[in-house]
């Protein structure tokens, strides 16, 4: 079996344009990206997807693989399975080229939801999160089932404790799929849900697919702003005075 993590970069972020390439720590941000998956142990092959031949430098000059995607690709999704049909794989991991903090123990963890048991289509993972983050809509939250499987994602808070506390579960955004399955969820149209909370994995489980999460090893940051970027920043240096 051939696992491949994908990298999506694109450069025309509209609140954050050429954001892969922002410094963090002196590094352009999708070489951090880069480093972890490649660290990662259950990868074989790791590549950055990207519509841009800046990006694609960079990561080339980082000793990475680049492919190169069309700037029409209206999501990371897209664009996975288009760097897919250039990349043989029997699973594709979306390991989102704006998590400079994303953990390589992460992206095994989210390999390990979905190869185990056997049969699954879509896995990926959560952290717990704080009752005074629960309100922040950039903090989205998943409700799981006994067994693992996602029930519902939402930027609201979820579950409501009407009864007594609720353990609140924060989803990060990192994806493992089967190849057939990354294939058919690229070709589904937008949801009605999806359109609501502005969240692509609910297209998935409107279509009918289990999404199965696992247990991150640790938080991450997304950086959608430059001032994402500085809090990234202060966390990298946090972690490093931490592990000294």
């Amino acid at each position: 079996m051939t696992i491949v993590g994908l990298i999506p970069a694109r450069f025309a972020s509209v609140r954050f344009p050429g954001k892969p390439l922002a410094l963090l720590a002196g590094k352009p941000m999708v070489v951090h990206v880069l480093d972890a998956a490649r660290s990662a142990r259950r990868l074989d092959r790791v590549a950055v997807a990207t519509d841009d031949e800046r990006i694609a430098d960079a990561v080339r000059g980082a000793g990475g693989e680049a492919v190169m995607t069309s700037p029409e690709c209206a999501s990371g999704t897209d664009r996975l399975a288009q760097a897919a049909r250039a990349i043989p794989g029997d699973v594709y991991v979306n390991i989102q080229g704006d998590e400079p903090l994303m953990s390589s123990a992460n992206i095994d963890r989210a390999v390990d939801a979905l190869l185990s048991p056997p049969g699954r289509e879509i896995a990926s993972v959560w952290v717990p999160l704080s009752p005074g983050e629960s309100a922040d809509p950039n903090a989205v939250k998943v409700a799981v089932a006994g067994d693992g499987r996602a029930l519902y994602f939402s930027r609201a808070a979820i579950p409501f404790p009407r009864g007594g506390a609720a353990a609140y579960r924060k989803h990060l955004g990192l994806y493992a799929y089967r190849a057939d399955t990354l294939h058919e969820i690229a070709r589904l149209p937008p949801s009605a849900l999806e359109r609501m909370e502005s969240l692509e994995q609910l297209r998935w489980l409107e279509a009918g697919y289990a999404i199965w999460m696992g247990e991150a090893d640790s938080d991450s940051i997304g950086v959608d702003t430059p001032a994402d970027l500085a809090r990234a920043e202060d966390w990298m240096k946090a972690r490093q005075e931490a592990s000294a």
